[in-house]
């Protein structure tokens, strides 16, 4: 490989949210969807070449950063975008919460299809409605669309949006274009505005495909708006940095306006080249993550097998976070992971946070060195031995 993925890197002092929100060196935190290697070189160049011209004073989106957004959508999702239909903003939840505040007012009710990223049910409790969830139905380690309970829930006038997380955050779940088609088909006839958060879209793995969500509804009566973002899939997510996509100029307008008064609006320069850097060299870079983060899947399955079989392991098509059945050990998702927390130092993301059907089930972060990725594991086996003993 051209990249060294190996590379053991401390992040230690950083001032790093993953890991120095706790003061103790030993824990091994493996929660937050934060990739712990280097964003691509080229990335680090652009940024360099920008700081090395010292002037920081107010400055414009670039052109040349809605041609790389519709370059790479073009290239990589087979989507042709205008410049139009593009947003730039400083942020996936900012934006997600500017646009529930665009279409909805406070008391209004918000569908989302849990186990489901958490901090939907927290924006959605912020800006003053409520979360009704469409659970997804679970069997054998997958992960299925309960589209009888969605026309239900959507038949109710209450229930006036539908957050989509495409791929899916935590299950590791890409929607076919069939399922997609499904949800349209359901949204248009009910009259429910969909937002599909596509953060995870490239982050895709063998023979599974991305479907933007707007190649689906552009055929439905339907209001839809896109979510995009270079963020997961470089690693960039402090330098917040994301993008609308909608053909609606009229709620385009007002999305902007939303975001003014969110005072929100606009993306930092250093921002927008590592946008534009990104959508313009880092292919290759990306291509090489994917097949290390997908051999890591392969190792936590074999270790699994070999060491923890009794946990059951969702299939990961999608993201750099696994999703593990735990609910034969006996114990609620808190206390487990408090638990993993206490006696082993081995952080990961309690079910729970992801609403109650992740009861019993734990999220780990693979996106690391092998290496570390083993210490987590022999870590949790080490938790199960001295519980078995």
């Amino acid at each position: 490989m051209t990249y060294n993925f190996d590379e053991i890197i401390s992040r230690r002092g950083t001032n790093s949210i993953k890991w120095d929100s706790v003061a103790d060196d030993n824990v091994l935190p493996m929660w937050v969807a934060d990739m712990d290697f280097k964003t691509p070189p080229e990335i680090i160049n652009a940024l360099s070449r920008k700081a090395e011209q010292g002037m920081f004073g107010y400055s414009f989106t670039p052109q040349a950063l809605y041609d790389a957004i519709i370059s790479w959508w073009e290239t990589s999702h087979e989507v042709s975008l205008k410049k139009e239909w593009l947003l730039p903003v400083p942020g996936m939840i900012p934006v997600i919460s500017a646009i529930v505040r665009t279409y909805l007012q406070p008391g209004d009710h918000i569908i989302v299809q849990s186990p489901v990223y958490n901090h939907f049910f927290i924006l959605i409790e912020n800006c003053g409605c409520h979360a009704v969830e469409n659970h997804l139905m679970y069997e054998n380690g997958n992960y299925q669309i309960d589209f009888e309970d969605l026309e239900m829930k959507a038949s109710d006038p209450q229930n006036k949006m539908l957050l989509l997380c495409s791929p899916h955050n935590p299950v590791g779940r890409v929607w076919t274009r069939q399922e997609l088609e499904k949800i349209a088909s359901i949204c248009s006839r009910h009259n429910v505005m969909v937002i599909s958060d596509e953060i995870h879209a490239d982050i895709v793995y063998k023979e599974n495909k991305h479907v933007p969500f707007l190649s689906v509804a552009e055929d439905y009566d339907l209001l839809s708006v896109t979510c995009g973002s270079p963020c997961k899939t470089f690693n960039l997510s402090s330098l917040s940095v994301s993008y609308v996509i909608t053909k609606d100029q009229e709620f385009k307008k007002q999305i902007s306006k939303i975001l003014s008064v969110q005072e929100t609006y606009g993306i930092n320069p250093f921002a927008a080249e590592a946008l534009i850097a990104a959508y313009t060299h880092g292919r290759d870079w990306m291509e090489e993550l994917k097949e290390y983060l997908y051999n890591n899947y392969l190792f936590l399955k074999d270790f699994c097998k070999d060491h923890l079989p009794t946990i059951t392991i969702s299939p990961l098509q999608a993201t750099y976070l696994v999703w593990l059945d735990c609910r034969i050990l006996g114990k609620g998702s808190e206390e487990l992971s408090k638990l993993l927390f206490k006696e082993e130092k081995l952080w990961l993301n309690p079910g729970t946070m992801y609403g109650s059907s992740g009861e019993g089930f734990l999220r780990m972060n693979i996106a690391c060195p092998r290496e570390v990725l083993e210490g987590g594991l022999k870590r949790f086996e080490k938790y199960i031995n001295k519980k078995q003993d």
